[in-house]
């Protein structure tokens, strides 16, 4: 992957982004992943790993609990190097707290009046029930043959708060549902001890991998002000994420993310072209932190997080086994700023198995806006 990574870079008016995305999406042969950056290890090529000392004061021990977060003294956040703004947070939650939040990424967050992009191609009345109608299939024994995928196996997104128009590429007041409280509070504690007080989750998009899905190469720029981070949790499978630079030809680093990490991007970093090219099995320490359930007693007064019963935690862990939920959070709006009037719009339906959204098509070097899955899933 060095020698690769070294051509592509003194190759003039190549895509060296796309280049690099196909070559770790490759299935056969599989890619050399010696030069991927590794957070939870500290290992990076080139030394590009920096510490990034956070405040512990700025959120109490207590505030942090609530959310199932560690006290932020015992947070290994990092930065790269020629990524100013970018904050990489290694597993900072709780031993046990991240079910809770598998939990309400499959269970909560799809029901209505949510959106996801089954509400593309079906009824209103055949995904009111998302979680209901999945969990006793999921229930199931893997031994066990059984028909076609469940509703949750084919979720691939769901909109929060402001609902984001996958033709258009914007956020309206028209669309528009209460952001939850929980996600919510993460959302705040997270980027207050990062130093961003004052953030307003306005809006969220959940991705759904499964082991075969990718996500293309994209800025995330529809939000009216870029001064608020983006702010991005990983559960789950584990995956390769590149993070690239203002243009197509800024070679990215690849870097892997696991289950409980924690993603910023800000200032310089926040409008940079970035893309998961790849879904891989979460290592044994990893998988073995997300299978732990807190104990009702174990919980803080105050907190958001409430226990998950073993059968909820069946179907969640089933679905994890060879999944990856991302949660992306959003502010919208910037202090004194408001929508542009534009009349009431709808949402655009389509077939089954096409989901309107925005998706670099990995075709040129220009941004490329087109109406397809954000994720990406290769069908078997």
């Amino acid at each position: 992957m060095a020698k690769m990574a070294a051509s592509v870079v003194v190759e003039s008016g190549e895509d060296v982004f796309r280049k690099m995305f196909k070559f770790y999406k490759r299935r056969d042969p599989p890619p050399d992943l010696r030069d991927v950056t590794d957070f939870s290890s500290g290992a990076a090529s080139g030394g590009k790993i920096v510490p990034v000392k956070l405040d512990p004061a700025a959120v109490s021990d207590e505030e942090a609990a609530c959310v199932g977060l560690q006290p932020i003294r015992d947070w290994r956040a990092f930065g790269l190097q020629g990524y100013p703004g970018f904050i990489f947070i290694s597993n900072p939650f709780l031993r046990g707290s991240q079910a809770f939040w598998v939990r309400q990424c499959l269970k909560t967050y799809p029901q209505k009046p949510n959106v996801c992009n089954l509400d593309m191609h079906m009824s209103p009345s055949d995904t009111q029930e998302i979680w209901a109608r999945s969990a006793q299939a999921l229930r199931t024994p893997a031994s066990v043959k059984r028909q076609p995928k469940t509703l949750l196996e084919r979720l691939r997104w769901v909109t929060l708060g402001y609902h984001y128009n996958w033709d258009t590429k914007t956020y309206s007041a028209n669309s528009y549902t209460p952001f939850p409280a929980d996600l919510h509070m993460l959302s705040v504690r997270i980027t207050v001890a990062c130093g961003f007080p004052g953030f307003n989750s306005e809006a969220a998009i959940l991705n759904y991998y499964r082991s075969d899905s990718s996500l293309g190469i994209h800025v995330d720029e529809s939000e009216l002000d870029h001064s608020r981070p983006l702010l991005s949790l990983s559960f789950g499978q584990s995956s390769i994420f590149l993070l690239g630079g203002p243009h197509r030809q800024d070679p990215p680093t690849a870097m892997f993310m696991h289950s409980g990490d924690v993603m910023l991007m800000s200032g310089q970093s926040r409008l940079l072209y970035h893309a998961v090219p790849r879904i891989l099995p979460a290592l044994p320490q990893h998988a073995a932190l997300l299978e732990e359930l807190s104990c009702a007693s174990a919980l803080q007064t105050g907190s958001v997080l409430e226990p998950v019963s073993q059968e909820d935690w069946d179907v969640c862990s089933r679905y994890i086994q060879s999944s990856r939920v991302n949660v992306t959070v959003r502010q919208v709006l910037g202090p004194g700023q408001s929508f542009p009037e534009e009349p009431m719009s709808t949402l655009q339906t389509g077939d089954e198995g096409r989901v309107v959204g925005c998706h670099d098509d990995g075709n040129s070097g220009k941004r490329k806006r087109t109406c397809s899955n954000p994720v990406e899933t290769v069908e078997t």
